[in-house]
């Protein structure tokens, strides 16, 4: 019996609007928020010069470059240093209009306007604060299918000045992709040769995906994104044509505050403002910052960063998704620093990793740490990993660490965040909690900020996949002939990644290995003991709980359990289940799969149907205080890589359907049951409750370190009342 990945999406549909007009003198002073009036003649215009400009964008090719722009970092082999030269960038003397901040907002709307009216609802944002003539958001938009006002066009790019109240349309561009690099580098310069402030910061806003995926994910155009190798291309080149940094370069969207984009940032920005974890679907609230840098117009950019993270932590607060929220602002001047300590602790990290049974200890400490953006089989993997925590997991084992966290701190100088990312340290890194296939993995060893990193994940990637972890691994294929390793965002290592490629987890892990398989023993506990090869290679065990219905013909899959015992040697483990699970208000049963513990809550993700659509449910339970609620909807990490960003509150009228995945007792039959509609009324509530009377299997799935599992044979029980007990003598394994 192996664990079935379900993975579903949700559409919201919401109607907003704003009115707003073109003023006669573009870009000047205040302008009252009308509805636009056109001619039919100069729409057709319009319309026969756009499609024309629009096949000219389809022939366009991206250039493809051979260099690195920007930086250089190489590591010698011989001493294992690190260097790192970043381009300079001097002009002090053209800084534009004097004591003015201008924020360009690159939009890229998606089914977040779409479908959700995020963006306008932005826009509205920034049009409601009196800034005066010192503050200005100059906007590009483009990406979505649908814009809901009155203003915004689909079939082209469209730039806006918001300023003092007012909305202008500045200028017009033909339809092209929002994840080109082209497409950004022509906002920004365009932007900073018409709006030029002594004070100028970025924004880019959409959905992200982290590291590896990037940001921008454009709708009309296959939902193409920003990768990091597009975004350094395109912000190299406005920095060089205006010979000077910005003053913060930031992500209205999930799962960017990584020390990979912080890296490419360093270079272009003296602040990066980003979320280690998704982002509840309001986003920032830029009112807020309209109004501080209307106050404060000579505020610099760490000071506007602490007012981005707090406003933005109280909007998620008030939608009832601040216990998820994070937002971190990183000192740009401080990445070079963070990223030579880091260098040498991951030498020292690979080097001890050739005892596997110190590589064993530290791969397991890794996956206790604070992750983001899913992360289980139900919602996807983005695969981005706490930074420090990574380093804290490896403290016991490897030298280096207090270097790295000082350096960290030191980067992050503040931030904030929600009770279940309370100890977030403010940048991810890339770390495969599950093996995604070669094209991740080739990603990464181009944007990969150590080789000594690299080689630990590719090593780690090697025994999970071959079975094998005593093979000699050869480091050198990371440096070249003189022994140098070179970062290149442009070197990508196709062929060697092919090993990953039909990877998949088989449930039968063969670094799971037993003394005792699952059993009955003598005093009536359903327990197993691993050797010591197992033990050595156990990551973590849950249990999983199936219920038997319909006259003992098919099993339904209520989930993860974490109610198992273990011994400290990690060889002996027993089931401590109680026979209670999570429930609609109604009694029925949800499907829970964990997604986030720790001693005082629980995190699960369960399917449903939502108002007739598949999508996933987030459930919070807290031990501590001893309740549990439904947080809201999330859809998860979708087929291209981007997170979702909104996390749907439930209505009252909204129909929530538990769905399960079930399969036929001793036959090949597969398919989803679904149980009563259950309609929502006031509180979000759960019960916590035994389960109904019946008969269920409890099987142990154990993880291995390598990303695999092993699922042991099952056992059946029965609850009747309160009572919960095991058929002694059932001999079935199903």
């Amino acid at each position: 019996m192996k664990k079935k990945i379900l993975v579903f999406c949700i559409l919201l549909v919401l109607v907003l609007g704003i009115r707003v007009r073109d003023d006669e003198e573009k870009g000047k002073g205040y302008v009252e928020p009308l509805e636009i009036e056109s001619t039919e003649e100069e729409e057709c215009k319009e319309e026969e010069e756009s499609k024309e400009e629009v096949e000219s964008k389809e022939d366009y090719v991206e250039p493809q470059t051979t260099e690195v722009h920007g930086m250089h970092m190489s590591v010698d082999s011989s001493m294992g240093t690190m260097s790192i030269t970043r381009q300079a960038f001097t002009n002090t003397d053209e800084i534009g209009d004097e004591g003015v901040w201008t924020i360009f907002v690159y939009m890229c709307g998606t089914d977040l306007e779409s479908i959700n009216e995020l963006g306008t609802d932005d826009i509205i944002e920034m049009q409601s604060v009196q800034t005066g003539d010192r503050v200005r958001f100059v906007l590009e938009t483009g990406g979505a299918a649908i814009w809901n006002n009155n203003l915004m066009k689909e079939d082209r790019l469209q730039r806006f000045l918001i300023q003092n109240e007012g909305v202008m349309t500045v200028d017009e561009q033909p339809q092209a992709g929002m994840g080109r690099e082209r497409t950004l580098s022509e906002f920004l310069e365009w932007g900073v040769e018409n709006y030029a402030s002594e004070h100028m910061g970025v924004v880019l806003w959409n959905h992200g995906g982290g590291s590896i995926t990037g940001v921008c994910f454009d709708e009309n155009d296959n939902c193409d994104s920003l990768d990091l190798m597009e975004l350094n291309l395109a912000l190299y080149k406005c920095c060089k044509n205006m010979n000077r940094k910005f003053d913060f370069i930031g992500f209205d969207a999930c799962l960017m505050s990584t020390v990979e984009v912080a890296n490419i940032l360093a270079s272009y920005g003296e602040y990066m403002y980003g979320s280690q974890e998704m982002e509840p679907g309001g986003g920032w609230d830029y009112q807020a910052i309209g109004e501080y840098l209307a106050e404060y117009p000579e505020a610099n950019g760490a000071e506007l960063g602490k007012v981005v993270s707090d406003s933005f932590l109280e909007a998620s607060n008030r939608e009832k998704g601040g216990n998820l929220t994070t937002l971190s602002v990183v000192d740009l001047s401080k990445i070079d620093a963070l990223l030579v300590s880091f260098n040498e602790f991951a030498r020292n990290m690979y080097a001890v990793g050739a005892d596997t049974q110190v590589r064993a200890e530290i791969i397991r400490n890794i996956g206790k740490v604070d992750n983001f953006g899913g992360n289980n089989k139900s919602e996807g993997y983005t695969n981005m990993v706490d930074m420090g925590g990574i380093v804290k997991a490896c403290a016991p084992y490897v030298d280096g660490a207090e270097e790295v966290l000082q350096t960290l701190d030191d980067a992050v100088i503040y931030s904030v965040s929600g009770e279940i990312h309370s100890e977030a340290m403010g940048l991810s890194i890339y770390y495969p909690l599950c093996i995604q296939g070669s094209y991740e993995l080739t990603i990464f060893s181009s944007i990969c900020i150590s080789p000594y990193y690299l080689s630990f994940v590719d090593r780690l990637n090697q025994s999970g996949v071959t079975g094998v972890d005593s093979f000699e691994y050869n480091i050198g294929k990371w440096f070249d002939e003189d022994g140098v390793w070179n970062w290149n965002l442009e070197e990508r290592f196709y062929e060697y990644w092919e090993y990953l490629n039909g990877y998949v987890q088989t449930g039968e892990s063969l670094y799971i290995t037993f003394e005792q398989e699952a059993h009955m023993n003598e005093d009536g506990m359903f327990c197993f003991e691993l050797d010591d090869f197992g033990s050595n290679n156990v990551a973590d065990v849950c249990a999983v709980v199936y219920e038997v219905i319909e006259d003992d013909t098919y099993l339904i899959e209520l989930g993860e359990t974490g109610d198992v015992l273990r011994t400290s040697d990690k060889k002996f483990f027993t089931d401590y289940f109680d026979g209670y699970w999570l429930s609609l208000p109604d009694g029925q049963t949800l499907a829970t799969y964990i997604v986030e513990s720790s001693d005082e809550f629980m995190v699960y993700t369960s399917p449903v149907l939502l108002n007739g659509e598949l999508t996933h449910l987030r459930l919070y339970h807290s031990y501590e205080e001893g309740y549990a609620i439904i947080e809201g909807a999330w859809e998860g990490i979708n087929e291209y890589g981007a997170a979702a960003r909104e996390i749907v509150q439930l209505q009252s009228g909204d129909v929530i359907c538990p769905c399960y995945y079930t399969f036929e007792i001793g036959g090949d039959e597969e398919f989803y049951y679904y149980g009563d509609e259950y309609t929502v009324t006031g509180d979000t509530n759960l019960n916590y409750s035994i389960l109904r009377g019946g008969d269920y299997l409890y099987e142990f799935c154990i993880y291995d370190i390598y990303g695999d599992y092993y699922l042991t044979d099952s056992m059946m029980f029965y609850v009747d009342g309160l009572e919960v007990g095991y058929y002694i003598d059932w001999e079935g394994n199903w």
